[in-house]
């Protein structure tokens, strides 16, 4: 006797693993920066680096070599209007590509912000008037002073150039249309913030980098209270990440549990999460708003050269810029003191 048997068919649905990520150069391995501590893009997607320290340069990577755009490696304050070979800078810690495909440079011991434009090869003054100070807020940039401009941002328009002015305590904006600075956060004294308090009424630590979210949320990262604090568009200040004192535990669990060391530091991802160059901990890691969580990302912890695919592996000296490519979604980290840049991909 024949038997037959049903089979009753179901679609088969196999649990795929994440991609996973890995961690290359992102220049030939002959190819030296001296001491990177920012990194941003051109709309053709130029991969544009500044050095500090030593370097003091404003450099590109192009087909894996590094090239020289302005400055001379010596410390000053010179070459406005000239080629930008010619120009001296004083400790650039930050960059920023505007809209108008010139890149702005956080010189920040000249207590200002200059440009170069990769068309013409020219530096020009752009914000500050190189005095150190505390002035200028409702009138042109010009005519502003600021106390060390460590970390220059635009929204995600590029509408706004938001400016951390680190020794006057304060996060500046300069509207780029009509080139006028506001304070948008600190009142000048040092201590933390209230929750809930606006923002131009409360202290900052010291604040060290800014950056702004496609809700226009910014967040402000302090590198001595070792916390990331966010004012909201209605202008609330609140503090979200960070225990307020140098540590390395909690990853992984509440943010406001979890400790960073020295941050220096961040940028904002297309989903809005926040990665930050926790530099003292030679690591990057993430904040996660829908889950108020503070998580990992490259970086074993320990301080070191070594090289590794896997970004939970690979070593890190005091990272000091974290940058998403916004054409090919690679993190760059400025991995400052072993004078490289590394791309985080999938």
């Amino acid at each position: 006797m024949m038997r037959f048997v049903l089979v009753l068919l179901f679609p088969v649905v196999l649990a795929l693993p994440a991609a996973a990520q890995t961690v290359a150069l992102a220049h030939a391995p002959n190819e030296k920066f001296v001491t990177p501590f920012g990194v941003d893009f051109g709309p053709d997607g130029t991969v544009y680096v500044v050095e500090m320290a030593k370097g003091e340069r404003l450099r590109k990577i192009a087909d894996g070599k590094i090239v020289t755009l302005a400055g001379t490696k010596e410390k000053g304050s010179s070459g406005d209007g000239e080629k930008g070979l010619n120009a001296t800078f004083n400790g650039m810690h930050s960059l920023a590509v505007g809209a108008d495909g010139l890149v702005y440079l956080a010189d920040t011991w000249n207590n200002r912000i200059r440009t170069f434009d990769p068309k013409s090869g020219v530096v020009a003054k752009f914000a500050g008037t190189g005095e150190k100070g505390y002035s200028g807020d409702g009138g042109p940039a010009d005519d502003a002073k600021f106390g060390g401009v460590f970390c220059v941002a635009f929204d995600a328009k590029k509408e706004n150039l938001y400016v951390t002015d680190l020794d006057n305590r304060r996060i500046r904006k300069i509207e780029m249309k009509k080139r006028i600075v506001t304070t948008v956060a600190g009142n000048g004294q040092k201590g933390v913030p209230l929750d809930g308090a606006r923002a131009t009424d409360q202290p900052l630590v010291d604040p060290r980098a800014a950056a702004v979210d496609s809700k226009g949320n910014l967040y402000i990262l302090e590198r001595g209270g070792h916390a990331l604090r966010v004012v909201e568009p209605s202008g609330a200040i609140r503090s979200v990440a960070g225990t307020g004192k140098a540590g390395a535990d909690g990853l992984g669990g509440p943010a406001l549990n979890a400790a960073m060391n020295g941050p220096k530091h961040l940028c904002v991802d297309k989903d809005d999460t926040v990665l930050i160059a926790d530099t003292e901990n030679h690591r990057i890691v993430r904040y996660v708003p829908a889950k108020k969580t503070l998580e990992p990302v490259a970086g074993t912890g320990k301080k070191g050269p070594a090289m590794n695919a896997d970004p939970k592996k690979v070593e890190l000296s005091q990272p000091h810029g974290v940058t998403i490519h916004p054409k090919t979604k690679e993190l760059y980290i400025t991995d400052s003191y072993n004078n490289r840049v590394l791309k985080l991909t999938k």
